[in-house]
């Protein structure tokens, strides 16, 4: 595969795991349903744990501890060989899971593209909708203040 090919793939990966940690677990339960999901095994079972969060002052200053997040992860195996990952915040063990899943299913060349149509595109559809509902809810409450010169006369 071509440098710009597995940049292609690697890149619709990514994007397939922002909408996918971005979603509800019922949600991707639900478009999960609507496929046939192959044969595989869990490489490490879904479990919570604890992450360390590091800020920066002003964004460039010396990292401090900010504080602990709560996180799940989870590694699946297809029997094609696929290898998936998943990780999301907070104890949602079975969203890890699923997400592992899904990422395992988008290097396949044989489930790819099913999981793009019937479970990446309607959640990334979703979410658009959704956060074009909410600009549009915030809009209609904005204010525009000016400030009038008063005449001296």
């Amino acid at each position: 595969m071509s440098s710009s090919g597995q940049n292609s793939k690697e890149a619709q990966r990514k994007a397939a795991m922002a909408v996918l940690a971005h979603s509800g677990a019922a949600e991707i339960a639900g478009r999960l349903q609507q496929i046939a999901v192959p044969a595989h095994e869990n490489l490490r079972e879904p479990e919570n744990g604890l992450v360390m969060l590091r800020g920066r002052v002003g964004g460039d200053g010396a990292p401090f501890n900010l504080g602990e997040a709560t996180v799940s992860r989870a590694a699946v195996r297809l029997a094609t060989g696929e290898v998936g990952f998943g990780y999301t915040l907070g104890r949602d063990a079975q969203k890890a899971q699923m997400i592992a899943l899904c990422d395992a299913m988008v290097q396949s060349a044989q489930f790819a593209d099913e999981v793009e149509a019937k479970v990446v595109a309607p959640l990334r559809a979703a979410m658009i909708a959704e956060r074009s509902r909410k600009a549009a809810e915030t809009a209609a409450t904005r204010v525009d203040f000016y400030t009038m010169v008063r005449g001296e006369g």
